[in-house]
């Protein structure tokens, strides 16, 4: 697949993504701004209040009539942290022209739509219609205080909070509560304009349309949205290491433990670190599954994630209460196997199929891959999941082992029980 990116304004660019094979096109838009405490859960409310009506069709049964109109055509609004930057917008699906009924083309005026929920959102009085703005606001309440019912999603995200406690990494996607309680209507607003005006637009096409018509159908929708003196999006940014690693406790009504751990990576070669952190815990076949889980029972789950733009790893496990120092020990254990290099071939081998197939699989759906060259694109990062494979073949046991020699422990989190004090 030849992908493309243009520019097709101040501050927009359009990656291009031919594609044959599937029925429907997929359409992203994506506004890419700082992730930043004070504004963080007012950019996440954004899409869905200007999801709510646009000044042609100012209510949901409306919007839902139009897109009925165009073949029962989605836009859904999106929320995503990629890096240290926040991208907050809209994913629309409509069917392929080379599937739709009677040669229709569809592309135009769902771009048309998707520009008007941007550019052209239903208002009363200078701000957003009053009931779309509150409900809204309740849904995001909802949804950033439900995060605590996950108690795995919960405690990831914790262990994220305190080690990167002062850089943005560290902010949720939706922000927090207090920051979502305090967003009022005229300062949503005003944040909307801003954004409209100063962030980057990240433009992502998915279909079998020629590439010049896709980028006149996204010029004519997006033909009003203002553009003054586009600020940059946060590049990449590695996590200062602690001296002394940072422990936490917290205490909630849970019967199951909670251990993260975060590490510090001092390596720059990314692709013996994904295949490092893929031996350590990043698959069914790594050391934390195997050992940790299957053969000592010392986890319920536990698992280790990669985070490229800030070098770091993070480990989720479940654990009794009881267990606590036997799989804190257990995981860094593992840790040093796969440091020192004591790594059978069927083991590396096992690590780069694993990564392969995900880089693979990515052509299968338009999803994954618009979500890929987004975060591509929102971390100033331009590789293909083909190059980046090429990158993961050529990994051998040395590198790895050169790579994972640096990672360092930074900070534990554990969430205990109330009682089990």
């Amino acid at each position: 697949m030849e992908v493309t990116r243009t520019k097709l304004a101040e501050g927009v660019y359009l990656t291009y993504l031919p594609a044959q094979k599937f029925k429907t096109s997929l359409l992203s838009a994506q506004f890419v701004t700082p992730l930043r405490e004070e504004t963080a859960s007012a950019y996440a409310l954004l899409p869905s209040v200007l999801r709510r009506g646009t000044v042609s069709c100012p209510d949901m049964g409306s919007l839902s009539a139009r897109l009925d109109e165009l073949y029962g055509a989605r836009i859904e609004t999106t929320v995503r942290k990629k890096g240290e930057n926040q991208c907050v917008g809209f994913v629309a699906s409509l069917i392929d022209d080379s599937f739709a009924p009677g040669g229709e083309k569809l592309l135009e005026p769902v771009a048309e739509l998707l520009g008007e929920l941007i550019c052209d959102p239903v208002t009363e009085r200078g701000r957003f219609v009053p009931s779309y703005f509150e409900s809204e606001k309740t849904n995001l309440l909802d949804a950033i205080r439900s995060l605590v019912n996950d108690k795995r999603d919960y405690a990831d995200s914790r262990l994220l909070r305190e080690m990167c406690a002062g850089e943005p990494y560290g902010i949720p996607r939706l922000g927090g509560e207090a920051g979502a309680e305090s967003v009022q209507p005229k300062q949503l607003y005003a944040l909307y304009q801003e954004l409209i005006s100063t962030a980057r637009l990240e433009l992502i096409y998915s279909g079998s349309a020629p590439q010049r018509r896709v980028e006149q159908a996204l010029l004519s929708a997006l033909a009003a949205l203002p553009r003054e003196q586009v600020r940059d999006i946060a590049l990449y940014r590695p996590h200062p290491a602690r001296q002394e690693v940072l422990r936490v406790e917290e205490s909630l009504d849970v019967t199951q433990g909670k251990l993260g751990m975060g590490f510090a990576c001092g390596s720059d070669d990314y692709a013996a670190m994904m295949v490092g952190n893929t031996l350590f815990g990043g698959s069914s076949n790594s050391k934390l599954f195997m050992n940790v889980r299957e053969k000592l029972s010392l986890c319920y789950y536990a698992s280790s994630l990669y985070h490229r733009q800030k070098r770091l790893i993070t480990v989720s496990s479940g654990i009794e209460f009881q267990n606590f120092q036997r799989a804190y020990d257990e995981i860094l254990a593992q840790l040093e196997a796969v440091k020192n290099g004591k790594l059978e071939d069927w083991e590396m081998e096992g690590a780069q199929s694993t990564l392969l197939n995900a880089y693979a699989s990515m052509e299968d759906s338009q999803g994954k891959l618009e979500n890929f060259y987004l975060g591509q694109a929102a971390t100033g990062q331009s590789e293909t999941p083909e190059e980046l494979a090429d990158q993961v073949r050529e990994v051998t046991g040395e590198r790895v082992h050169r790579a994972m020699e640096t990672v360092r422990l930074d900070t534990v989190y554990f969430l205990r029980g109330e009682e089990a004090q």
